[in-house]
């Protein structure tokens, strides 16, 4: 399976809305649009997650990477509405709480302090 990225800018937010299979095959290209927001000075990240069927470790360490970058540069990354195996691999990883992530795009992008529930 593919996977497509579409950037949408609201506010100083950029909604990332990631979609398909997010693993060793597609994880590149997630990572190339985060280095464009990053080199194009885009730091406060929230990537929607409703649409991405799976997500594995490669997946994960694009999340933590983008994390990491945004966090040098003064911004924040967070992960927004996570289907539920994607939820659990957060979870089980424990980087739930870590990658900041919400049950909606909507809260993410205004920082709402309610943690994603399982």
């Amino acid at each position: 399976m593919s996977l497509t990225v579409h950037t949408e800018q609201r506010g100083d937010v950029v909604v990332v809305s990631v979609a398909g299979e997010l693993d060793m095959a597609t994880a590149p290209q997630l990572q190339d649009q985060i280095t464009d927001l990053l080199d194009k000075g885009r730091s406060r990240l929230v990537f929607d997650l409703a649409r991405v069927s799976f997500c594995d470790s490669t997946g994960l360490s694009v999340f933590v990477r983008a994390k990491n970058s945004c966090d040098e540069a003064g911004g924040v990354v967070r992960l927004a509405a996570p289907q539920r195996g994607v939820l659990r691999i957060l979870e089980v990883s424990g980087l739930v709480e870590v990658l900041h992530t919400y049950p909606t795009v909507d809260q993410a992008v205004a920082g709402d302090p309610t943690p994603a529930s399982s």
